[in-house]
């Protein structure tokens, strides 16, 4: 694995892998991360071509964009677009979340978050993230409240051990009969979607993973008139927003939690994840 990684755009966790790989004898060129305070020991760059030019292995955003267009710069005033990353990938080796297919053309690209091992992991502080908000904004204890999670993949199974722990009242939704199956067996209270209307307005705080509008209009009627939701899902979410506004429901998005609250933890996965990629190529 050669010594030199530029990277492009990018969160808190990004400039955190950054200053880790630096500390393992790299040397890094960014671009598309000019506003941040912690990149004074980074070449910086002033173009694509730039920063491409300095290595072959590119990483960036995670996820790459959020409109499709734009590549992910919180720490930068400039609009980087995706497209014109392609005349400068071809023999390098791209490493980002979500890499549209426009990038995956005769290009070498590993999409984080398609590996298993980082999805696992990186849900842990979305979890504990998601627990943090829930603390913050309802008003009573989480201790007894009654809580539903959408969605029984990743995010949700270390979300539902995490809220029991804490002597919550766990009902998890799920459509798979395994899946119920497995809610049960671990001491929750288990939800078909079928069902879920006659359900809803029994919880006190309620989890979306589900980035497909699940808690529609019709849905959102049955809902107590005090409930929190937090919406963990991507884009584009699962949550009549409008609606909940109109009828104040409180309903929070919370995107992107890993970054901003465990971001150390997540460059610690991120490292690891490129570690591995090039260990078994």
């Amino acid at each position: 694995m050669e010594k030199q990684i530029s990277i492009i755009g990018g969160d808190n966790r990004i400039i955190k892998f950054a200053q880790m790989m630096k500390k393992d004898g790299f040397n890094i060129s960014i671009f598309g991360l000019e506003n941040s305070t912690q990149i004074e020991s980074f070449e910086i760059c002033n173009s694509i071509e730039e920063v491409t030019s300095k290595s072959n292995i590119i990483i960036s955003a995670i996820p790459l964009s959020k409109d499709g267009e734009k590549i992910n710069t919180p720490y930068s005033d400039k609009k980087i677009l995706i497209k014109d990353l392609l005349e400068f990938l071809p023999g390098k080796t791209f490493i980002a979340g979500k890499i549209p297919e426009i990038l995956r053309k005769n290009i070498e690209c590993f999409d984080i978050l398609d590996i298993e091992e980082y999805a696992i992991l990186n849900a842990i502080p979305t979890a504990e993230g998601a627990i943090q908000i829930a603390m913050e904004e309802y008003p009573k204890t989480i201790s007894g409240s009654n809580i539903l999670i959408l969605g029984f993949g990743r995010i949700g199974k270390i979300l539902s051990k995490m809220l029991q722990g804490i002597g919550a009242n766990v009902y998890c939704e799920a459509r798979k009969n395994e899946d119920l199956a497995y809610i049960s067996a671990y001491g929750y209270t288990p939800i078909h979607l079928d069902v879920l209307d006659d359900y809803l307005s029994k919880f006190d705080i309620i989890f979306n993973n589900i980035p497909t509008m699940i808690l529609d209009t019709n849905r959102l009627k049955y809902v107590k008139k005090d409930v929190l939701i937090i919406d963990l899902a991507s884009n584009p979410g699962g949550v009549d927003f409008e609606y909940a506004k109109e009828n104040d429901i409180k309903t929070i998005w919370a995107l992107g939690l890993p970054g901003k609250v465990a971001p150390i933890s997540s460059a610690e996965y991120i490292k690891k994840i490129v570690y591995n990629i090039f260990l078994t190529k």
